[in-house]
């Protein structure tokens, strides 16, 4: 019986990989250079494909070939951003829904909106925190911790010093700008404005500051009887959701910049806008997202659960676009008042309940 399963197994990894293969071949080439289809991949689907086989453009399988021993971080940053990006937006009428294409997000990746740029933005930083845990936690041996935060320095007067394993952020950040952006310098000029490849890239640079701008110091202490009389501190990356967090603040405060294809058609006002390189940049207003538009990869709200008592994003109200709601009774069971019962089991009662649930009409 299990050997069955198991050749049952090993013939839908097959069957997966076939198709993953058909679908490369069948992409032109602008869909097969996003590597954030990795991210919606299974480890076992992946180490079936070589380099040569990934949806990644000329470049990036050259870095891939080079390093090949970075893939599952490559990966693991992909899956983290797109969670993430899922996680930050799920009460939004944009929910970062993503598509069966090879490009995963698909009109949202070319449509210059605040959502572009936090897509680049989040998919850049999930690059860097990926490939960074992976060095500090030993995976590879091109990277480890931190070398100048180790063994010694500090403040002495202040009673603690550099010690532990600081993460190695620059590498991080180092393969992120290597993988990621593309040979043409990530600049526009004021009165030009912006392509949207230097949109593009402006905010992917954006996205791995962010890792650097949420990091903290830890420290421990040393001496008798816990007295900490001298501290070890080292250089940690926040938790990834808290990223996300401080990604959605600046997708909140997003700048919009000229888009030079329509320079022509520029306000007066828009010609100096000053922008750091913390900043998400955007050139076109967001759709409203509220009705489904297949063209342009809008899955509108239609269906979508919302929270009748919520004045916010999530709100039925805002959420259903005023097309109003339906209101649907759902039976929740679950086991409940459980206790352990001597010997050896837990017994508990089925309780069940009645809700209301909400989606949009």
């Amino acid at each position: 019986m299990e050997k069955e399963v198991m050749e049952i197994r090993i013939s839908g990894v097959r069957h997966m990989c076939a198709l993953i293969l058909l679908l490369i071949s069948a992409c032109p080439l602008s869909c097969a250079g996003t590597w954030m289809w990795l991210g919606m991949t299974s480890a076992g689907a992946l180490e079936k494909l070589s380099c040569a086989n990934l949806p990644l453009s000329q470049r990036q399988r050259e870095l891939c070939r080079k390093k090949p021993f970075l893939l599952p971080s490559i990966q693991d940053g992909a899956r983290l951003a797109i969670s993430e990006c899922q996680n930050q937006f799920r009460h939004e009428r944009w929910n970062c829904s993503t598509t069966n294409e090879l490009s995963v997000f698909g009109h949202e990746l070319t449509s210059g909106t605040k959502e572009t740029a936090f897509i680049y933005a989040v998919m850049a930083a999930g690059l860097v925190h990926a490939v960074t845990r992976s060095c500090s936690q030993g995976n590879t041996t091109e990277c480890g911790c931190d070398p100048k935060l180790r063994g010694g320095g500090g403040v002495a007067a202040e009673g603690w010093h550099w010690g532990g394993c600081s993460d190695h952020i620059q590498y991080g950040t180092w393969f992120s700008r290597k993988f990621i952006d593309n040979t043409v310098k990530n600049t526009s000029t004021t009165r030009g404005g912006y392509t949207l490849l230097a949109m593009n890239q402006h905010n992917t640079e954006a996205g791995r500051q962010a890792i650097d701008k949420t990091m903290s110091t830890d420290c421990r202490c040393h001496g008798v009887s816990g007295s900490c009389a001298v501290k070890t501190c080292w250089r940690t990356m926040a938790a990834f959701e808290h990223v996300g967090v401080y990604l959605k603040e600046r997708y909140e405060r997003s700048v919009q910049v000229l888009d030079r294809s329509k320079r022509k058609t520029r306000r007066k006002e828009q010609r100096h806008l000053p922008v750091d390189k913390h900043q998400l940049i955007f050139f076109n207003k967001s759709p409203n997202y509220c009705l489904e538009d297949r063209r342009r990869g809008v899955a509108g709200t239609r269906g979508r659960r919302c929270n009748r008592a919520s004045p916010g994003p999530d709100g039925c109200n805002l959420l259903c676009c005023g097309r109003g709601y339906n209101t649907h009774v759902v039976r929740h069971v679950q086991r409940c008042e459980c206790k352990f019962v001597w010997c050896c089991y837990v017994h508990c009662r089925r309780c069940e309940s009645m809700n209301d649930m909400h989606t949009c009409k």
